[in-house]
C-alpha cells in the first residue's frame, strides 16, 4: 500500500468512526417535536427549555421562559442547572443539531434531559410562543 492509500484510509475510518458516535449520541437522548415539547411545557412545571444556541442568536428570537446557556459553556456553568435537577430539561437550539449534544452532555452530569427536533425553527414554524 502506498502512503497516499493509507491516508486516505485513515481519513475514511475517522468520518466513519465520527459518524458512529454522532448516530450513538443522537439515539442515547430523547426527542420531542415542537408540539410534544409545548405540551409537556404547558402540562408541567417539572420541564425547562433550554437555549443553547449564542447569545447573538438568542436576541433574535427565543422561547418564553427559556434558560440560556450556549452549548460550549455547558461544561464551566453545568452547577446553574443543579437547581433544576428534578426537572426533565429540553435543549434546543435553531435546528436541533447542537441541542443533541447539550443534551448528551446534561445526560452525563445525571440530569434527565431531552432535545427539541428541529430546534427554535421547528418551533416558531408551529406558531409557538
Amino acid at each position: 500500500m502506498s502512503v497516499v492509500q493509507i491516508l486516505l484510509l485513515v481519513l475514511f475510518a475517522l468520518i466513519v468512526f465520527v459518524q458512529i458516535k454522532k448516530y450513538l449520541v443522537k439515539r442515547s437522548v430523547k426527542h420531542y417535536s415542537a408540539a410534544e415539547a409545548a405540551e409537556k411545557v404547558k402540562g408541567s412545571r417539572n420541564v425547562l427549555l433550554l437555549d443553547v444556541r449564542t447569545a447573538q442568536e438568542r436576541k433574535v428570537s427565543m422561547i418564553k421562559g427559556s434558560f440560556h446557556i450556549p452549548v460550549h459553556e455547558i461544561g464551566t456553568r453545568i452547577g446553574e442547572l443543579n437547581k433544576f435537577k428534578d426537572k426533565e430539561i429540553i435543549c434546543y437550539c435553531r435546528t436541533g443539531n447542537r441541542s443533541v449534544s447539550a443534551a448528551s452532555k446534561l445526560k452525563k452530569h445525571g440530569f434527565n434531559s431531552a432535545n427539541l427536533l428541529g430546534g427554535i425553527n421547528a418551533w416558531n414554524a408551529k406558531g409557538f410562543k
